[in-house]
């Protein structure tokens, strides 16, 4: 009997270049760092060498390069999840990303840009908490709110009181 195309296949019986193949597809989807290729690479049975010389194939053919998808996360994650270099900082630490890159990804970030994003955050939710009537109750929200997306506490501040005197 065949097995249908819909049915995984055993993943110990891949062959190396088999996993390679699939670990360009995987970096071709979207940018991926290091330390993903290695939690995908664990999946299949490999040594840590025939690991690691995927890794550097795939370097070296310029599917994975982690100063590329420091850019992309930042990019990303600030325009359409709209997080603070905080909040971004910790997850490309978390993936493992050298400090280096980091800063050098996060200063891409536009400053106007960014501080007009914190402040059209803050507004929003300033619009969303007018049923509570206390000042400073409300003014927790909106500080919980954008701590929580990573930003800075000096900008928050600034930010919380340019919606609280705009928008009252």
């Amino acid at each position: 009997m065949r097995k249908s195309r819909s049915e995984p296949k055993d993943k110990s019986t891949f062959t190396v270049p088999e996993i390679k193949v699939r670990m360009e597809v995987y970096c071709a989807y979207r940018d991926r760092c290091t330390s993903e290729v290695e939690a995908k690479l664990r999946e299949y049975v490999l040594t840590d060498v025939q690991s690691s010389e995927i890794i550097e194939e795939l370097r070296s053919s310029q599917f994975l390069d982690d100063v590329r998808f420091a850019h992309s996360f930042v990019s990303g994650k600030f325009r359409f999840n709209q997080w603070g270099r905080i909040r971004i900082r910790m997850e490309l630490r978390l993936r493992r990303i050298n400090d280096e890159l980091i800063k050098d990804a996060i200063q891409s970030i536009d400053l106007d840009v960014y501080g007009q994003t914190i402040i059209a955050l803050a507004e929003r939710k300033f619009r969303e908490t007018e049923r509570e009537n206390d000042v400073w109750k409300r003014k927790a929200k909106i500080i919980r709110f954008l701590s929580s997306r990573g930003f800075e506490q000096d900008l928050i501040m600034d930010a919380v009181n340019s919606a609280f005197n705009s928008l009252r």
